[in-house]
């Protein structure tokens, strides 16, 4: 499933389900968890927010041209010289 078909389902049935919507805004992770059938890596934050006739919010995605810390060791070689020894 993709990501935007996930969120489509979400709000569809949280409009539907008052509990289910607590249970999402208290603890997104949890309930993605559950209607996926998938454990999330535990170092993913989900954040689920809820918008009123005051508040609007935008989400701005990662930039696709940044590359994660991860990424970028990767791009380097993924060791680290100190001296005349490499620690990886």
């Amino acid at each position: 499933m993709k990501r935007q078909e996930l969120e489509q389902k979400l709000i569809k049935k949280a409009w539907e389900d008052g509990e289910f919507k607590k249970q999402l805004l208290s603890d997104p992770k949890a309930v993605i968890e559950k209607e996926t059938g998938k454990s999330l890596p535990e170092n993913i934050e989900i954040k689920a927010v809820e918008e009123t006739s005051k508040t609007v919010y935008i989400r701005i995605p990662k930039n696709p041209e940044e590359l994660s810390d991860d990424e970028l060791d990767n791009v380097a070689g993924g060791f680290w010289v100190c001296g005349s020894f490499s620690l990886f």
